[in-house]
């Protein structure tokens, strides 16, 4: 891949006029967009697609609860045409086995491409306290490396995970077990809510295959420039 196939802007907004004007702005400087829930409650599937137009499409809905809704989530995401889709891995071995054979049979059903199917493990807002304090003792990357390995063993493709525990994944998990990486933050950007973060450049050579970089470049004045900006850094 190129330095430029490795970003996915994320489009956080609830606005279709705005997703689509960034979405159309960042179309061939990119590797594609990411799209989460704010926009898809709002305006839905057929409006997700339309905003994004043709650019490879990270449905970013993180979906979590039995596996047969899951699944059923699941097949109804792939008429998006999706280059990626996520579960949250804490759901469980049966849910993602459930989501990776949904994704594989719809995508054949339909005749498209089967995404990449991801498990989430730590939100990357969050950090050991905030574990704690939902009764998971000891540091964050144990448990993301127990999630990832359980996303694994249930036949999914790869795992959302903050750069802090790249290096560890990659490890226990082989070169062909996909890491996307958000909580990006360039040095001349803000850290927001984010808690555990890395430079984009630091990222990629830890070993992360794809990164989710949002409001950087979606916050920026001039959001073009600032996408250039990162690429060339990766450069």
């Amino acid at each position: 891949m190129t330095p430029k196939e490795r970003i996915f802007v994320a489009i956080d907004t609830p606005d279709i006029n705005k997703a689509t004007e960034l979405a159309k702005a960042l179309s061939g400087e990119v590797g594609g967009i990411k799209i989460g829930k704010e926009l898809f409650t709002a305006q839905g599937p057929n409006a997700v697609r339309g905003a994004v137009g043709g650019e490879p499409l990270f449905v970013d809905l993180k979906f979590h609860d039995i596996p047969n809704t899951v699944a059923g989530a699941i097949r109804s995401s792939l008429h998006m045409r999706p280059f990626m889709v996520n579960v949250h891995a804490s759901g469980g071995k049966a849910m993602m086995q459930a989501a990776a054979e949904a994704a594989r049979e719809t995508s054949e059903d339909l005749g498209i491409p089967r995404p990449i199917v991801l498990a989430v493990t730590v939100l990357t807002s969050m950090d050991n306290s905030d574990l704690s304090d939902v009764g998971q003792k000891g540091p964050a990357a144990e448990q993301v490396e127990r999630l990832a390995l359980l996303a694994k063993e249930s036949g999914i493709d790869g795992v959302v995970c903050s750069s802090k525990e790249i290096k560890l994944l990659r490890k226990a998990c082989g070169p062909d077990f996909k890491l996307v990486v958000p909580g990006i933050r360039p040095t001349w950007a803000s850290a927001g809510d984010q808690k555990r973060i890395m430079t984009p450049r630091d990222a990629i050579e830890a070993g992360a295959d794809y990164l989710v970089i949002g409001r950087p470049i979606t916050g920026a004045k001039d959001p073009v420039a600032a996408a250039r900006r990162i690429v060339d850094e990766l450069n």
